[in-house]
C-alpha cells in the first residue's frame, strides 16, 4: 500500500511574517534565492514519485482532496509511493517572484531544481492544473533530458499549449472583448500594489472566483478556498504571471512529451482554458487519455476531485508496473 494519508494542510489567511529557513525540511531554496513552501508525504526513497503543480494565483491547498483520496484510489502498488507539493514563487508560503522571474520558464527551472534537491532518483509521474500544466510544458522544452529519462506519466489538467490573449472569458461578441480589456487594468492595478498593502477580505472576492473559474453548483468550501489562495498571493508576481502565460506558446513543445503515458483533462465550462485548447493538447498528444466534463469549470481538482484522483491514480499503477 502506499504510504500517503497526511491530513490536508490547514488554511493560511496571511503570509508567514518568519523569515524562510532553508535548513527546515518544507523549504527549498532555488538557485537565484527565492525560497518554496514544499508539503511531501511518504518514504521519501520511495522508487516512484508522483509531483502535483497547481495554478494561477492558487497554492498546494488546490490538490488537497486529491492528495487525501489517493491512497484509496492508488491502491497496492508494491513499492511505496511519495507525494510532492510545492508553492510556486509569487504563491501561497512561498517567497514573491524577484523582479524579472514571474515567467514560466523560471517556474519550469524551479521544478528541475526542486526535483534535482528533493528527488534526484527514481521515477517520476508530473502533474499540473492550469499554469502547473504549462510549467510542465516548459519543462519539457528547456529540460528535455530530465523528461525522456525519469517521467513516466504526466496529466495535464484544465490548461493549454497558447493563444491565452485571445481567451475571451466565455463572453461572447464585444463582452468578450471588453473582459479583456477589464482583465488588463485588473492586472495593471495588482503591478502596482505594493507588498504591504492592506490583503483583500476573501469574502469580497468569493463572488468573482465563483463566476470565473467555477461550473454549476460549486460547494461554497472549494469557492470559500479558493478566494483565500487568491488574497495569499503576491501581487506584483500575480501580474508578472499573467503576462508570462499571455506569451506562452508550447504546442510545439508538447512533442517531447509523446510516447509518455498521459491524461488530459477538460472542463466543459472552464472560461480560463476553455475546451478548444484542451483539443489543442489531445491532437498533439494523440496517445493520451482525453476527457471532458460537461458543466464544469477551470478548478477540475475541487469540482470533481474523485474523478481527477482515479485518472491520476492510473497514472500512477501504470507507472509503477
Amino acid at each position: 500500500m502506499t504510504t500517503l494519508g497526511s491530513r490536508p494542510a490547514p488554511a493560511r489567511r496571511r503570509r508567514d511574517p518568519a523569515p524562510w529557513d532553508p535548513a527546515q525540511a518544507h523549504r527549498f531554496v532555488t538557485s537565484d534565492g527565492t525560497a518554496l513552501h514544499v508539503e511531501s508525504a511518504g518514504d521519501d526513497k520511495a522508487p516512484l514519485t508522483l509531483v502535483l503543480v497547481h495554478g494561477w494565483t492558487q497554492d498546494h491547498r488546490t490538490w488537497d482532496a486529491v492528495a487525501g483520496g489517493l491512497p484509496r484510489a492508488v491502491g497496492e502498488v508494491g513499492d511505496p509511493l511519495r507525494l510532492l507539493r510545492y508553492d510556486l514563487r509569487g504563491h501561497g508560503a512561498s517567497a514573491p517572484a524577484r523582479p524579472g522571474t514571474a515567467t514560466i520558464e523560471r517556474l519550469a527551472d524551479d521544478l528541475a531544481e526542486l526535483i534535482a534537491d528533493r528527488v534526484p532518483h527514481g521515477r517520476l509521474v508530473l502533474v499540473g492544473h492550469s499554469m502547473g500544466g504549462m510549467t510542465l510544458m516548459c519543462l519539457a522544452e528547456r529540460h528535455p533530458e530530465l523528461v525522456s529519462g525519469r517521467v513516466d506519466a504526466i496529466g495535464l489538467v484544465a490548461t493549454s499549449s497558447g493563444d491565452l490573449d485571445r481567451v475571451t472569458l466565455g463572453l461572447p461578441g464585444l463582452f468578450g472583448g471588453g473582459a479583456a480589456r477589464i482583465e488588463q487594468r485588473i492586472t495593471a492595478f495588482l503591478r502596482r500594489r505594493r507588498r504591504d498593502a492592506l490583503p483583500l477580505a476573501p469574502r469580497l472576492v468569493r463572488p468573482f472566483a465563483r463566476w470565473l473559474v467555477f461550473g454549476d453548483r460549486p460547494r461554497r468550501t472549494d469557492v470559500a478556498s479558493v478566494a483565500e489562495q487568491v488574497v495569499l498571493a503576491h501581487p506584483a508576481s500575480i501580474a508578472g504571471f499573467r503576462d508570462s502565460m499571455a506569451v506562452h506558446d508550447r504546442r510545439v513543445a508538447l512533442a517531447a512529451l509523446r510516447g509518455i503515458p498521459a491524461v488530459v483533462l477538460a472542463g466543459g465550462r472552464d472560461r480560463l482554458c476553455p475546451p478548444p485548447h484542451a483539443m489543442v493538447l489531445a491532437e498533439e498528444l494523440p496517445e493520451a487519455e482525453f476527457v471532458r466534463f460537461p458543466g464544469v469549470g477551470h478548478m477540475l481538482p475541487q469540482e470533481r476531485s474523485r474523478e481527477v484522483t482515479e485518472r491520476i491514480a492510473r497514472l500512477v499503477r501504470a507507472a509503477a508496473r
